[in-house]
């Protein structure tokens, strides 16, 4: 009897187990690139970025209506102690089509009038910052190569 009852409970979970579900995936709407607290790398040659700090540049604020920064958007940074404003030129998630993805979230300091505060960008910049609105021309002019 009891052997009874085992083979019909295996068998039920064999039948049970063999049974396929569908799956249900969510996708959501944004996917977030850059936003507050995010650790960024500073890629010109200013004197605040290059020199060796116990803690990373973060991201306190970034100056778009949804609060997530793309390519070409401007965000504050945290660095060394002090509020700087910067320009995102990477990002490690992916964008558009045919736009380059980055393996670190890349970021050049400016001052609040748009001026670069280096003298020279180490990474290649994405062309499709040329197309983006705002006066990027002084950033784009000390870029040393384009992806």
């Amino acid at each position: 009897m009891a052997l009874h009852l085992l083979a019909r409970s295996l068998t039920g979970l064999i039948e049970s187990s063999s049974v396929i579900q569908p799956r249900t995936f969510s996708v959501s709407a944004v996917a977030a690139a850059i936003q507050k607290m995010t650790r960024v790398r500073v890629v010109d040659n200013s004197s605040l970025g290059n020199t060796p700090y116990h803690r990373p540049p973060k991201v306190i604020h970034v100056y778009t209506k949804n609060g997530v920064g793309k390519v070409g958007d401007r965000v504050l940074l945290a660095i060394k102690g002090q509020k700087k404003k910067a320009l995102i030129v990477g990002h490690k998630m992916p964008g558009e089509r045919m736009s380059p993805r980055f393996d670190s979230n890349n970021v050049v300091l400016i001052e609040d009038n748009g001026n670069p505060t280096g003298t020279r960008i180490k990474v290649p910049l994405p062309t499709h910052l040329r197309k983006v609105d705002g006066d990027y021309s002084k950033v784009l002019a000390i870029a040393s190569s384009f992806v």
